[in-house]
């Protein structure tokens, strides 16, 4: 049983200011709800392996995914160690005329442990709106 989300949003700031933002995995836990903690394992050109702790009550999940960076407009992150049987996470930047930005977001993924699918996929719309509102969020206490 997997678990998709898919969200267009269009906001008010540049792909260039919401790529620096996606990107900047290792500030996650300072506006991400549920990041615990993350960091950067690896980085070459624009090939990034990052690693997430995830939590929510009782639940702690550590994560490996290798991030692609195509600056300024897409950033992809597919699943390589942890709790998941797949995971793939992208997100696109589309420049508008005026200056704005629409966000495509998409994820799809699936645990290993049935328990644990049937537990997210109660919580999984919800927090994704979170979390894609999070980023946003982000960007209004940065950029204004």
């Amino acid at each position: 049983m997997k678990t998709q989300y898919a969200e267009k949003r269009r906001v008010p700031y540049t792909n260039e200011q919401m790529f620096d933002i996606v990107s900047d995995i290792e500030k996650y836990p300072d506006f991400l709800p549920w990041c615990l903690g993350s960091r950067i394992r690896e980085s070459e050109k624009n090939i990034l392996l990052a690693d997430m702790l995830i939590g929510y009550k009782l639940f702690r999940e550590k994560f490996t995914s290798k991030v692609t960076l195509s600056f300024p407009s897409k950033i992809e992150a597919v699943y390589s160690d942890g709790p998941f049987k797949y995971l793939i996470n992208r997100w696109e930047f589309i420049e508008e005329d005026d200056g704005a930005c629409t966000i495509d977001f998409f994820v799809d993924f699936e645990f290993r442990s049935k328990l644990m699918q049937k537990l997210i996929g109660v919580l999984f719309n919800d927090a994704v709106k979170i979390m894609v509102k999070s980023f946003e969020d982000r960007a209004k206490n940065i950029y204004g």
